[in-house]
Protein backbone atom coordinates (compact mmCIF):
# COMPACT_ATOMS: atom_id res chain seq x y z
CA UNK A 1 0.00 0.00 0.00
CA UNK A 2 1.21 3.50 -0.56
CA UNK A 3 1.75 5.51 2.69
CA UNK A 4 1.68 8.61 0.95
CA UNK A 5 -1.72 10.19 2.27
CA UNK A 6 -3.86 12.24 0.29
CA UNK A 7 -3.94 15.95 1.19
CA UNK A 8 -6.63 18.27 2.02
CA UNK A 9 -7.01 19.09 -1.59
CA UNK A 10 -6.94 15.37 -2.71
CA UNK A 11 -9.72 14.82 -0.11
CA UNK A 12 -12.00 17.34 -1.56
CA UNK A 13 -11.09 16.03 -5.00
CA UNK A 14 -12.25 12.78 -3.80
CA UNK A 15 -15.38 14.50 -2.47
CA UNK A 16 -16.51 15.66 -5.98
CA UNK A 17 -15.40 12.53 -7.47
CA UNK A 18 -18.02 10.71 -5.36
CA UNK A 19 -20.80 12.91 -5.81
CA UNK A 20 -20.70 12.84 -9.69
CA UNK A 21 -20.53 9.27 -9.54
CA UNK A 22 -23.44 9.93 -6.41
CA UNK A 23 -25.79 12.00 -9.09
CA UNK A 24 -25.14 9.56 -12.17
CA UNK A 25 -26.56 6.57 -10.11
CA UNK A 26 -29.49 8.56 -8.66
CA UNK A 27 -30.02 11.10 -11.34
CA UNK A 28 -33.93 9.72 -11.57
CA UNK A 29 -34.15 8.68 -8.24
CA UNK A 30 -35.31 11.81 -5.22
CA UNK A 31 -33.74 11.22 -2.66
CA UNK A 32 -34.16 12.46 1.06
CA UNK A 33 -30.37 14.05 1.16
CA UNK A 34 -28.52 15.06 -1.30
CA UNK A 35 -25.35 13.54 -2.88
CA UNK A 36 -23.07 15.73 -0.97
CA UNK A 37 -24.25 14.80 2.00
CA UNK A 38 -24.52 11.10 0.98
CA UNK A 39 -20.47 11.34 -0.07
CA UNK A 40 -19.52 12.80 3.41
CA UNK A 41 -21.56 9.80 4.99
CA UNK A 42 -19.92 7.48 2.35
CA UNK A 43 -16.52 9.24 3.28
CA UNK A 44 -17.08 8.09 7.02
CA UNK A 45 -18.03 4.70 6.97
CA UNK A 46 -14.93 4.03 4.78
CA UNK A 47 -12.98 6.00 7.86
CA UNK A 48 -11.48 8.32 4.51
CA UNK A 49 -12.18 11.16 6.57
CA UNK A 50 -9.33 9.78 9.00
CA UNK A 51 -6.94 8.06 6.44
CA UNK A 52 -7.25 8.63 3.02
CA UNK A 53 -4.43 7.25 0.47
CA UNK A 54 -3.86 8.56 -3.53
CA UNK A 55 -3.88 5.75 -5.70
CA UNK A 56 -1.59 5.52 -8.54
CA UNK A 57 -3.71 5.25 -11.91
CA UNK A 58 -2.90 2.48 -14.36
CA UNK A 59 -0.96 0.82 -11.66
CA UNK A 60 -0.95 -3.26 -11.80
CA UNK A 61 -1.03 -4.70 -8.45
CA UNK A 62 -0.21 -8.33 -10.20
CA UNK A 63 2.72 -10.22 -11.09
CA UNK A 64 3.59 -13.68 -12.49
CA UNK A 65 3.59 -15.02 -9.30
CA UNK A 66 0.24 -15.04 -8.37
CA UNK A 67 -2.20 -17.46 -8.82
CA UNK A 68 -5.65 -17.71 -7.11
CA UNK A 69 -6.67 -20.93 -5.78
CA UNK A 70 -10.86 -21.14 -5.57
CA UNK A 71 -12.53 -23.23 -2.98
CA UNK A 72 -15.19 -23.72 -0.11
CA UNK A 73 -14.27 -22.55 3.43
CA UNK A 74 -15.30 -26.78 3.83
CA UNK A 75 -13.89 -28.62 0.62
CA UNK A 76 -11.67 -30.28 3.46
CA UNK A 77 -12.83 -31.56 6.44
CA UNK A 78 -11.28 -33.00 9.97
CA UNK A 79 -13.24 -34.15 12.89
CA UNK A 80 -12.92 -31.96 15.88
CA UNK A 81 -11.00 -29.07 13.62
CA UNK A 82 -12.40 -25.81 12.34
CA UNK A 83 -12.92 -26.51 8.43
CA UNK A 84 -11.14 -23.02 8.23
CA UNK A 85 -8.12 -24.62 10.12
CA UNK A 86 -7.70 -27.44 8.54
CA UNK A 87 -8.11 -25.55 4.57
CA UNK A 88 -4.70 -23.78 6.05
CA UNK A 89 -3.29 -26.89 7.14
CA UNK A 90 -3.84 -27.74 3.68
CA UNK A 91 -2.23 -24.87 1.93
CA UNK A 92 0.39 -24.71 3.98
CA UNK A 93 1.58 -28.39 3.75
CA UNK A 94 0.80 -29.00 0.16
CA UNK A 95 0.96 -26.09 -2.25
CA UNK A 96 3.04 -24.27 -0.20
CA UNK A 97 4.47 -21.02 -2.49
CA UNK A 98 2.97 -22.64 -5.00
CA UNK A 99 -0.30 -20.64 -5.09
CA UNK A 100 -0.23 -17.33 -2.71
CA UNK A 101 -3.92 -16.31 -2.91
CA UNK A 102 -7.42 -18.07 -2.01
CA UNK A 103 -10.38 -17.06 -2.82
CA UNK A 104 -12.50 -18.91 -0.04
CA UNK A 105 -16.16 -18.62 -1.26
CA UNK A 106 -18.84 -17.19 0.65
CA UNK A 107 -18.14 -18.22 4.35
CA UNK A 108 -21.04 -16.54 5.87
CA UNK A 109 -23.92 -17.80 7.55
CA UNK A 110 -26.52 -19.09 4.53
CA UNK A 111 -29.19 -20.40 4.18
CA UNK A 112 -28.83 -21.74 0.46
CA UNK A 113 -27.01 -22.22 -3.13
CA UNK A 114 -24.03 -23.39 -0.89
CA UNK A 115 -23.17 -19.76 0.58
CA UNK A 116 -24.73 -16.95 -2.47
CA UNK A 117 -27.88 -17.05 -0.03
CA UNK A 118 -26.45 -14.43 2.86
CA UNK A 119 -28.03 -14.82 6.25
CA UNK A 120 -25.60 -11.93 7.56
CA UNK A 121 -22.87 -10.34 5.98
CA UNK A 122 -20.79 -9.16 9.15
CA UNK A 123 -20.05 -12.95 10.18
CA UNK A 124 -18.59 -15.61 9.71
CA UNK A 125 -20.03 -19.00 9.38
CA UNK A 126 -19.93 -20.71 13.16
CA UNK A 127 -19.35 -24.48 11.10
CA UNK A 128 -16.47 -22.89 8.97
CA UNK A 129 -14.56 -21.44 12.20
CA UNK A 130 -14.54 -17.43 13.02
CA UNK A 131 -12.89 -14.23 11.84
CA UNK A 132 -9.82 -15.08 13.32
CA UNK A 133 -9.56 -17.82 11.57
CA UNK A 134 -9.50 -15.41 8.57
CA UNK A 135 -7.21 -13.12 9.08
CA UNK A 136 -4.87 -15.91 9.85
CA UNK A 137 -5.26 -17.43 6.68
CA UNK A 138 -4.70 -13.25 5.01
CA UNK A 139 -1.59 -13.54 7.11
CA UNK A 140 -0.23 -15.84 4.45
CA UNK A 141 -1.63 -15.67 1.55
CA UNK A 142 -3.61 -12.81 -0.28
CA UNK A 143 -7.22 -13.09 0.23
CA UNK A 144 -10.27 -13.45 -2.32
CA UNK A 145 -13.52 -12.74 -0.50
CA UNK A 146 -17.28 -12.44 -2.41
CA UNK A 147 -19.01 -9.59 -2.26
CA UNK A 148 -23.00 -11.12 -2.92
CA UNK A 149 -24.17 -7.53 -3.90
CA UNK A 150 -26.84 -8.48 -5.68
CA UNK A 151 -29.39 -10.13 -3.32
CA UNK A 152 -29.46 -11.61 0.04
CA UNK A 153 -31.13 -14.65 2.24
CA UNK A 154 -35.45 -14.33 2.60
CA UNK A 155 -33.78 -15.78 5.66
CA UNK A 156 -31.65 -12.79 7.55
CA UNK A 157 -32.76 -10.04 9.24
CA UNK A 158 -32.90 -7.20 6.85
CA UNK A 159 -35.70 -9.38 5.05
CA UNK A 160 -37.58 -10.10 8.38
CA UNK A 161 -37.50 -6.50 8.56
CA UNK A 162 -39.11 -6.33 5.21
CA UNK A 163 -41.87 -8.62 6.05
CA UNK A 164 -42.36 -6.88 9.39
CA UNK A 165 -42.54 -3.60 7.67
CA UNK A 166 -40.02 -1.84 10.14
CA UNK A 167 -36.40 -1.88 11.05
CA UNK A 168 -32.74 -2.09 9.53
CA UNK A 169 -34.05 -3.35 5.80
CA UNK A 170 -37.44 -2.62 5.71
CA UNK A 171 -36.69 -0.92 2.64
CA UNK A 172 -33.73 -2.42 1.26
CA UNK A 173 -35.87 -5.19 -1.29
CA UNK A 174 -36.76 -4.50 -4.57
CA UNK A 175 -40.46 -4.92 -5.39
CA UNK A 176 -42.63 -4.55 -8.40
CA UNK A 177 -46.36 -4.75 -9.70
CA UNK A 178 -47.59 -8.42 -9.90
CA UNK A 179 -49.07 -7.83 -13.55
CA UNK A 180 -45.58 -6.07 -14.82
CA UNK A 181 -44.51 -7.37 -17.83
CA UNK A 182 -41.03 -9.05 -17.73
CA UNK A 183 -40.68 -10.33 -20.83
CA UNK A 184 -37.00 -8.54 -21.73
CA UNK A 185 -35.71 -9.25 -18.37
CA UNK A 186 -32.73 -11.32 -19.44
CA UNK A 187 -32.20 -14.48 -16.19
CA UNK A 188 -30.00 -17.37 -15.85
CA UNK A 189 -32.95 -18.97 -14.40
CA UNK A 190 -36.37 -20.10 -15.15
CA UNK A 191 -38.12 -19.74 -11.74
CA UNK A 192 -40.64 -16.93 -11.17
CA UNK A 193 -39.44 -13.51 -10.86
CA UNK A 194 -41.60 -12.04 -8.73
CA UNK A 195 -41.89 -13.74 -5.25
CA UNK A 196 -45.31 -13.49 -3.27
CA UNK A 197 -44.42 -12.36 0.12
CA UNK A 198 -46.61 -11.02 3.02
CA UNK A 199 -45.83 -7.93 4.72
CA UNK A 200 -47.09 -5.63 7.10
CA UNK A 201 -47.67 -2.97 4.46
CA UNK A 202 -49.42 -6.20 2.61
CA UNK A 203 -48.70 -8.17 0.05
CA UNK A 204 -45.47 -7.41 -1.93
CA UNK A 205 -44.11 -8.47 -5.15
CA UNK A 206 -40.27 -9.40 -4.41
CA UNK A 207 -37.83 -9.06 -7.18
CA UNK A 208 -35.92 -12.60 -7.21
CA UNK A 209 -33.50 -13.00 -9.99
CA UNK A 210 -31.81 -16.67 -9.05
CA UNK A 211 -34.20 -18.28 -6.52
CA UNK A 212 -37.16 -17.15 -3.94
CA UNK A 213 -34.46 -17.77 -1.11
CA UNK A 214 -32.51 -15.01 -2.65
CA UNK A 215 -34.08 -11.60 -2.60
CA UNK A 216 -32.55 -8.83 -4.63
CA UNK A 217 -31.74 -5.40 -3.19
CA UNK A 218 -33.13 -2.50 -4.35
CA UNK A 219 -29.76 0.18 -4.69
CA UNK A 220 -32.42 2.61 -5.37
CA UNK A 221 -32.66 3.45 -1.26
CA UNK A 222 -29.07 4.70 -1.16
CA UNK A 223 -29.38 3.12 2.51
CA UNK A 224 -28.55 -0.42 0.35
CA UNK A 225 -25.34 1.52 -0.65
CA UNK A 226 -24.21 2.72 2.76
CA UNK A 227 -24.97 -0.83 4.09
CA UNK A 228 -22.87 -2.09 2.05
CA UNK A 229 -19.68 0.19 2.12
CA UNK A 230 -19.84 -0.74 5.47
CA UNK A 231 -19.61 -4.13 4.69
CA UNK A 232 -16.74 -3.46 2.46
CA UNK A 233 -15.33 -1.68 5.67
CA UNK A 234 -15.12 -4.73 7.70
CA UNK A 235 -13.63 -7.13 5.01
CA UNK A 236 -10.52 -4.61 4.47
CA UNK A 237 -10.19 -4.81 8.19
CA UNK A 238 -10.81 -8.53 8.24
CA UNK A 239 -7.48 -8.62 5.56
CA UNK A 240 -9.68 -9.20 2.34
CA UNK A 241 -7.40 -7.71 -0.44
CA UNK A 242 -9.60 -8.92 -3.18
CA UNK A 243 -13.56 -8.50 -3.71
CA UNK A 244 -15.51 -10.99 -5.87
CA UNK A 245 -18.63 -8.92 -6.93
CA UNK A 246 -20.89 -11.82 -7.41
CA UNK A 247 -23.93 -11.14 -9.71
CA UNK A 248 -23.22 -8.13 -10.29
CA UNK A 249 -24.49 -7.52 -13.81
CA UNK A 250 -27.97 -7.49 -12.30
CA UNK A 251 -27.49 -5.16 -9.84
CA UNK A 252 -29.69 -2.15 -10.71
CA UNK A 253 -33.23 -2.68 -12.29
CA UNK A 254 -35.56 -0.46 -13.99
CA UNK A 255 -38.86 -1.51 -15.04
CA UNK A 256 -39.18 -1.56 -19.05
CA UNK A 257 -35.29 -2.95 -19.48
CA UNK A 258 -33.58 -5.98 -19.65
CA UNK A 259 -32.52 -5.26 -16.10
CA UNK A 260 -28.84 -6.01 -16.84
CA UNK A 261 -25.66 -4.28 -17.88
CA UNK A 262 -27.35 -0.80 -16.91
CA UNK A 263 -25.39 1.95 -16.74
CA UNK A 264 -26.56 2.44 -13.08
CA UNK A 265 -24.83 -0.80 -12.82
CA UNK A 266 -21.49 0.31 -13.95
CA UNK A 267 -21.55 3.39 -12.15
CA UNK A 268 -21.91 1.86 -8.80
CA UNK A 269 -18.74 -0.40 -9.63
CA UNK A 270 -16.58 2.88 -10.62
CA UNK A 271 -17.88 4.41 -6.96
CA UNK A 272 -17.35 1.28 -4.74
CA UNK A 273 -13.80 0.96 -6.81
CA UNK A 274 -13.38 4.64 -5.98
CA UNK A 275 -13.92 4.29 -2.33
CA UNK A 276 -11.70 0.71 -2.06
CA UNK A 277 -8.75 2.52 -3.61
CA UNK A 278 -8.46 5.48 -1.38
CA UNK A 279 -8.46 3.20 1.29
CA UNK A 280 -6.31 -0.14 0.31
CA UNK A 281 -4.75 0.75 -3.33
CA UNK A 282 -3.61 -2.68 -3.47
CA UNK A 283 -6.96 -4.13 -3.20
CA UNK A 284 -8.65 -5.59 -6.57
CA UNK A 285 -11.84 -5.69 -7.57
CA UNK A 286 -12.77 -8.88 -9.89
CA UNK A 287 -16.35 -8.71 -11.45
CA UNK A 288 -18.50 -11.65 -11.59
CA UNK A 289 -20.61 -11.48 -14.87
CA UNK A 290 -21.36 -14.56 -16.55
CA UNK A 291 -22.76 -12.91 -19.57
CA UNK A 292 -21.75 -13.12 -23.02
CA UNK A 293 -17.93 -11.96 -23.84
CA UNK A 294 -19.07 -8.32 -25.77
CA UNK A 295 -20.67 -7.46 -22.50
CA UNK A 296 -17.99 -8.89 -20.03
CA UNK A 297 -15.34 -6.46 -21.56
CA UNK A 298 -17.43 -3.91 -20.54
CA UNK A 299 -16.62 -4.04 -17.10
CA UNK A 300 -13.08 -3.04 -17.69
CA UNK A 301 -14.79 0.53 -18.29
CA UNK A 302 -11.51 2.92 -18.77
CA UNK A 303 -9.98 0.85 -16.73
CA UNK A 304 -11.82 2.50 -13.64
CA UNK A 305 -14.33 -0.27 -13.02
CA UNK A 306 -12.80 -3.65 -12.18
CA UNK A 307 -9.37 -4.31 -12.10
CA UNK A 308 -9.90 -8.11 -13.48
CA UNK A 309 -12.85 -9.40 -15.14
CA UNK A 310 -13.67 -12.80 -15.40
CA UNK A 311 -12.50 -14.69 -18.20
CA UNK A 312 -15.79 -16.78 -18.68
CA UNK A 313 -15.39 -17.44 -22.68
CA UNK A 314 -12.30 -19.69 -21.43
CA UNK A 315 -13.57 -22.93 -19.83
CA UNK A 316 -16.34 -23.59 -22.47
CA UNK A 317 -13.80 -23.11 -25.71
CA UNK A 318 -10.70 -24.61 -23.89
CA UNK A 319 -12.96 -27.69 -23.12
CA UNK A 320 -14.77 -27.76 -26.34
CA UNK A 321 -11.16 -27.29 -28.63
CA UNK A 322 -9.73 -30.59 -26.31
CA UNK A 323 -12.73 -32.70 -26.30
CA UNK A 324 -13.13 -31.75 -30.47
CA UNK A 325 -9.30 -31.78 -31.60
CA UNK A 326 -9.93 -28.92 -33.07
CA UNK A 327 -8.77 -25.18 -31.71
CA UNK A 328 -10.46 -22.89 -34.44
CA UNK A 329 -12.64 -21.48 -32.28
CA UNK A 330 -10.14 -21.29 -29.57
CA UNK A 331 -8.02 -19.35 -31.76
CA UNK A 332 -10.65 -17.14 -32.77
CA UNK A 333 -11.54 -15.98 -29.68
CA UNK A 334 -8.23 -15.25 -28.78
CA UNK A 335 -7.22 -13.26 -31.72
CA UNK A 336 -10.13 -11.09 -30.54
CA UNK A 337 -9.94 -10.72 -27.63
CA UNK A 338 -8.16 -6.28 -26.53
CA UNK A 339 -4.91 -6.81 -24.22
CA UNK A 340 -5.89 -5.35 -20.69
CA UNK A 341 -4.42 -2.09 -20.36
CA UNK A 342 -2.20 -1.69 -17.16
CA UNK A 343 -4.34 -1.30 -14.34
CA UNK A 344 -6.35 -4.14 -15.64
CA UNK A 345 -5.96 -7.58 -16.95
CA UNK A 346 -7.88 -11.15 -16.91
CA UNK A 347 -8.76 -13.88 -14.47
CA UNK A 348 -8.43 -16.79 -16.07
CA UNK A 349 -10.28 -20.15 -14.94
CA UNK A 350 -11.57 -23.31 -16.85
CA UNK A 351 -13.43 -25.03 -13.43
CA UNK A 352 -15.14 -23.58 -10.11
CA UNK A 353 -17.72 -24.41 -7.88
CA UNK A 354 -20.64 -23.48 -10.74
CA UNK A 355 -20.47 -25.24 -14.13
CA UNK A 356 -18.99 -24.34 -17.43
CA UNK A 357 -20.88 -21.53 -18.28
CA UNK A 358 -22.82 -20.90 -21.77
CA UNK A 359 -23.81 -18.12 -22.29
CA UNK A 360 -20.37 -16.78 -22.76
CA UNK A 361 -19.68 -19.12 -25.76
CA UNK A 362 -22.86 -17.66 -27.22
CA UNK A 363 -21.53 -15.90 -30.65
CA UNK A 364 -18.66 -17.89 -30.13
CA UNK A 365 -19.58 -21.45 -30.20
CA UNK A 366 -22.94 -21.98 -32.83
CA UNK A 367 -25.73 -23.98 -31.86
CA UNK A 368 -24.32 -26.67 -33.27
CA UNK A 369 -21.13 -26.70 -31.65
CA UNK A 370 -22.69 -26.29 -27.85
CA UNK A 371 -25.02 -29.12 -28.58
CA UNK A 372 -22.73 -31.10 -29.46
CA UNK A 373 -20.61 -30.24 -26.35
CA UNK A 374 -23.72 -30.52 -23.79
CA UNK A 375 -24.12 -33.98 -25.35
CA UNK A 376 -20.51 -35.06 -24.71
CA UNK A 377 -20.62 -33.99 -21.20
CA UNK A 378 -23.44 -35.81 -20.67
CA UNK A 379 -21.72 -38.57 -21.70
CA UNK A 380 -19.45 -38.08 -19.27
CA UNK A 381 -21.59 -37.94 -16.35
CA UNK A 382 -22.37 -34.74 -16.32
CA UNK A 383 -25.72 -32.42 -15.65
CA UNK A 384 -27.31 -29.54 -17.70
CA UNK A 385 -28.97 -26.16 -16.17
CA UNK A 386 -31.39 -24.49 -18.05
CA UNK A 387 -32.60 -20.88 -18.75
CA UNK A 388 -35.33 -19.13 -20.62
CA UNK A 389 -34.56 -17.26 -23.47
CA UNK A 390 -36.47 -14.28 -24.30
CA UNK A 391 -39.20 -16.06 -26.11
CA UNK A 392 -39.58 -18.45 -22.86
CA UNK A 393 -38.09 -21.38 -24.73
CA UNK A 394 -35.60 -23.58 -22.51
CA UNK A 395 -31.95 -23.10 -23.79
CA UNK A 396 -28.35 -24.55 -21.69
CA UNK A 397 -27.35 -22.19 -19.51
CA UNK A 398 -24.42 -24.22 -18.17
CA UNK A 399 -22.61 -27.71 -17.67
CA UNK A 400 -22.36 -29.06 -14.01
CA UNK A 401 -19.40 -31.88 -14.45
CA UNK A 402 -15.94 -32.12 -12.65
CA UNK A 403 -13.37 -30.62 -14.97
CA UNK A 404 -11.27 -34.42 -14.53
CA UNK A 405 -14.03 -36.03 -15.37
CA UNK A 406 -14.97 -33.46 -18.61
CA UNK A 407 -11.69 -34.22 -19.96
CA UNK A 408 -11.55 -38.03 -19.94
CA UNK A 409 -12.50 -38.37 -23.74
CA UNK A 410 -13.20 -36.72 -26.71
CA UNK A 411 -16.77 -36.36 -28.70
CA UNK A 412 -15.73 -39.86 -29.81
CA UNK A 413 -15.72 -41.53 -26.16
CA UNK A 414 -13.67 -42.03 -23.15
CA UNK A 415 -10.31 -43.01 -23.87
CA UNK A 416 -7.34 -43.60 -21.93
CA UNK A 417 -5.48 -39.63 -22.41
CA UNK A 418 -7.56 -38.17 -20.20
CA UNK A 419 -4.70 -37.25 -17.07
CA UNK A 420 -2.99 -36.19 -20.36
CA UNK A 421 -5.47 -33.90 -21.35
CA UNK A 422 -6.41 -32.67 -18.22
CA UNK A 423 -3.08 -31.28 -18.02
CA UNK A 424 -2.45 -29.91 -21.12
CA UNK A 425 -5.85 -27.80 -20.49
CA UNK A 426 -4.10 -26.10 -17.34
CA UNK A 427 -0.73 -25.83 -19.12
CA UNK A 428 -2.96 -23.53 -21.51
CA UNK A 429 -4.78 -21.98 -19.59
CA UNK A 430 -1.67 -20.70 -16.83
CA UNK A 431 0.52 -19.76 -19.93
CA UNK A 432 -2.50 -17.11 -20.87
CA UNK A 433 -2.80 -13.15 -20.10
CA UNK A 434 -4.13 -13.02 -17.16
CA UNK A 435 -4.28 -14.37 -13.30
CA UNK A 436 -5.12 -17.92 -12.88
CA UNK A 437 -7.30 -19.14 -11.12
CA UNK A 438 -7.39 -23.02 -10.43
CA UNK A 439 -10.30 -24.63 -8.14
CA UNK A 440 -9.34 -26.81 -5.29
CA UNK A 441 -11.23 -29.90 -7.13
CA UNK A 442 -8.82 -29.62 -10.94
CA UNK A 443 -5.84 -29.49 -8.10
CA UNK A 444 -6.65 -32.45 -6.64
CA UNK A 445 -8.14 -34.28 -9.80
CA UNK A 446 -11.38 -34.73 -7.99
CA UNK A 447 -14.31 -36.48 -10.09
CA UNK A 448 -18.28 -36.23 -9.81
CA UNK A 449 -19.45 -36.44 -6.59
CA UNK A 450 -22.96 -38.20 -7.65
CA UNK A 451 -23.65 -39.34 -4.27
CA UNK A 452 -23.86 -35.11 -2.85
CA UNK A 453 -26.06 -34.68 -6.47
CA UNK A 454 -28.30 -37.21 -5.01
CA UNK A 455 -28.43 -35.99 -1.74
CA UNK A 456 -29.09 -32.49 -2.47
CA UNK A 457 -30.88 -32.65 -6.27
CA UNK A 458 -28.96 -29.93 -7.18
CA UNK A 459 -26.87 -29.94 -10.42
CA UNK A 460 -23.79 -27.72 -9.13
CA UNK A 461 -23.49 -30.04 -5.90
CA UNK A 462 -21.54 -32.51 -8.89
CA UNK A 463 -18.74 -30.68 -8.73
CA UNK A 464 -18.55 -29.49 -4.80
CA UNK A 465 -17.13 -32.70 -3.30
CA UNK A 466 -15.91 -32.18 0.26
CA UNK A 467 -13.07 -33.95 1.25
CA UNK A 468 -12.31 -36.19 4.53
CA UNK A 469 -8.40 -34.59 5.21
CA UNK A 470 -7.69 -37.88 6.21
CA UNK A 471 -8.59 -39.75 3.28
CA UNK A 472 -7.68 -37.21 1.44
CA UNK A 473 -3.81 -37.38 2.65
CA UNK A 474 -3.90 -41.23 2.17
CA UNK A 475 -4.46 -40.72 -1.18
CA UNK A 476 -2.02 -37.94 -1.58
CA UNK A 477 0.57 -40.06 0.07
CA UNK A 478 0.31 -42.73 -2.79
CA UNK A 479 2.44 -41.84 -5.80
CA UNK A 480 0.20 -43.84 -8.12
CA UNK A 481 -2.91 -42.57 -7.10
CA UNK A 482 -4.14 -39.84 -9.83
CA UNK A 483 -4.74 -37.73 -6.97
CA UNK A 484 -1.22 -37.66 -6.19
CA UNK A 485 -0.59 -37.53 -9.66
CA UNK A 486 -2.90 -34.33 -10.73
CA UNK A 487 -1.41 -32.31 -7.81
CA UNK A 488 2.10 -32.97 -8.21
CA UNK A 489 1.85 -32.03 -12.17
CA UNK A 490 -0.14 -29.51 -11.71
CA UNK A 491 2.06 -28.09 -8.93
CA UNK A 492 5.12 -28.34 -11.01
CA UNK A 493 3.50 -26.05 -14.29
CA UNK A 494 2.71 -23.47 -11.58
CA UNK A 495 6.62 -23.39 -9.84
CA UNK A 496 7.63 -23.19 -13.67
CA UNK A 497 5.13 -20.64 -14.28
CA UNK A 498 5.57 -18.16 -11.06
CA UNK A 499 9.24 -17.76 -12.22
CA UNK A 500 8.77 -16.58 -15.55
CA UNK A 501 8.48 -12.51 -16.14
CA UNK A 502 7.11 -12.91 -19.83
CA UNK A 503 3.74 -14.77 -17.63
CA UNK A 504 3.24 -11.50 -16.09
CA UNK A 505 -0.58 -10.87 -16.38
CA UNK A 506 -0.29 -7.88 -18.59
CA UNK A 507 3.11 -9.61 -20.66
CA UNK A 508 2.37 -9.09 -24.43
CA UNK A 509 0.33 -11.99 -26.47
CA UNK A 510 0.07 -12.86 -29.52
CA UNK A 511 -1.55 -16.02 -31.14
CA UNK A 512 0.68 -18.05 -33.61
CA UNK A 513 -0.47 -19.63 -36.51
CA UNK A 514 -0.22 -23.97 -36.62
CA UNK A 515 -3.51 -25.03 -38.24
CA UNK A 516 -6.26 -26.50 -36.11
CA UNK A 517 -4.55 -29.39 -34.31
CA UNK A 518 -1.96 -27.17 -32.56
CA UNK A 519 -3.00 -24.22 -30.22
CA UNK A 520 -0.02 -21.08 -29.81
CA UNK A 521 0.36 -18.01 -28.29
CA UNK A 522 3.61 -16.15 -27.71
CA UNK A 523 4.39 -14.25 -24.20
CA UNK A 524 6.72 -10.96 -24.14
CA UNK A 525 7.70 -10.17 -20.60
CA UNK A 526 6.60 -5.83 -20.40
CA UNK A 527 10.90 -5.40 -20.61
CA UNK A 528 10.88 -7.28 -23.49
CA UNK A 529 13.93 -9.68 -22.43
CA UNK A 530 11.79 -12.80 -22.32
CA UNK A 531 10.22 -14.33 -25.25
CA UNK A 532 7.59 -17.91 -24.49
CA UNK A 533 6.04 -19.49 -27.06
CA UNK A 534 3.81 -21.82 -25.47
CA UNK A 535 2.32 -24.64 -28.06
CA UNK A 536 0.49 -27.18 -27.49
CA UNK A 537 -1.08 -30.38 -29.11
CA UNK A 538 -4.60 -30.76 -28.96
CA UNK A 539 -5.35 -33.42 -30.28
CA UNK A 540 -5.15 -37.30 -29.43
CA UNK A 541 -2.51 -38.23 -32.03
CA UNK A 542 1.50 -37.28 -32.22
CA UNK A 543 2.03 -34.17 -34.39
CA UNK A 544 5.34 -33.50 -36.20
CA UNK A 545 5.51 -29.72 -36.96
CA UNK A 546 8.05 -27.49 -38.33
CA UNK A 547 10.77 -25.56 -36.32
CA UNK A 548 10.31 -22.49 -38.66
CA UNK A 549 7.12 -22.22 -37.88
CA UNK A 550 7.41 -20.65 -35.10
CA UNK A 551 10.22 -18.06 -35.53
CA UNK A 552 12.97 -18.94 -33.22
CA UNK A 553 15.74 -16.41 -33.49
CA UNK A 554 18.37 -18.56 -34.87
CA UNK A 555 21.15 -16.57 -32.77
CA UNK A 556 19.81 -17.23 -29.25
CA UNK A 557 19.14 -20.23 -27.20
CA UNK A 558 15.73 -21.86 -26.57
CA UNK A 559 14.77 -24.27 -24.34
CA UNK A 560 11.46 -26.15 -23.22
CA UNK A 561 10.90 -25.70 -19.81
CA UNK A 562 8.56 -28.23 -19.41
CA UNK A 563 11.11 -30.49 -20.15
CA UNK A 564 14.73 -29.21 -19.18
CA UNK A 565 15.19 -30.50 -22.97
CA UNK A 566 17.30 -27.95 -25.30
CA UNK A 567 15.91 -26.79 -28.94
CA UNK A 568 18.39 -27.74 -31.38
CA UNK A 569 17.65 -25.52 -34.02
CA UNK A 570 19.22 -27.45 -36.70
CA UNK A 571 16.35 -30.01 -36.78
CA UNK A 572 13.93 -29.35 -38.93
CA UNK A 573 11.15 -30.42 -37.22
CA UNK A 574 9.46 -30.70 -33.46
CA UNK A 575 7.30 -33.93 -32.27
CA UNK A 576 4.63 -33.75 -30.18
CA UNK A 577 3.24 -35.94 -28.23
CA UNK A 578 -1.08 -36.30 -27.97
CA UNK A 579 -1.86 -33.71 -25.22
CA UNK A 580 1.75 -32.53 -24.91
CA UNK A 581 2.75 -28.60 -23.99
CA UNK A 582 6.00 -26.86 -24.58
CA UNK A 583 6.87 -23.66 -22.68
CA UNK A 584 9.66 -22.78 -25.08
CA UNK A 585 11.60 -19.60 -23.71
CA UNK A 586 15.12 -18.48 -24.47
CA UNK A 587 15.74 -17.90 -20.62
CA UNK A 588 16.22 -20.38 -18.29
CA UNK A 589 13.87 -19.32 -15.80
CA UNK A 590 13.78 -22.43 -13.91
CA UNK A 591 13.00 -25.76 -15.22
CA UNK A 592 11.33 -29.49 -14.56
CA UNK A 593 11.07 -32.29 -15.93
CA UNK A 594 6.85 -32.63 -16.29
CA UNK A 595 6.98 -35.71 -19.02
Amino acid sequence: MSDIKATAEEQQALKTKLTQHLNFIYKEIELGQNTESLSDDLINIMGLDKSCYQPIAYQNHWSQQDVIMITYGDSIVKKEQKPLVSLQHFMDTYLGASVNSVHILPFFPYSSDDGFSVIDYSSVNEGLGDWHDIKEIAKHRRLMSDLVINHCSSRSAWFENFIKGEGIGHDYFYTAPADIDTLDVVRPRTSDLLRETQTGKGVQHVWCTFSHDQVDFDFRNPEVLKSFVSIIRLYLDMGVKIFRFDAVAFLWKKLGSSCINLPETHEVIRLLRTLIEHSHPDAVIITETNIPNTQNLTYFGNANEAHAIYNFSLPPLLINTLVTGSCLYLKRWLMSMPPAQNGTTYFNFIASHDGIGLRPAEGLLNDEEINSLVETMQEFGGKVSWRSTESGQPKPYEINIALYDALQGTTEGKDELGLQRFICAHAIMFALEGIPGVYIHSLLGTQNDYEKFENTQQNRSINRHRWDYQALQEKLADTDNHHHIVLAKLKGLLDIRIKQPAFHPNATQFTLHLGLQLFGFWRQSLDRKQSIFCVSNINNEEIVFAINSLNLIMSEDWIDLLTGATIDMELETLTLAPYQTMWISNCDMGVNNLH
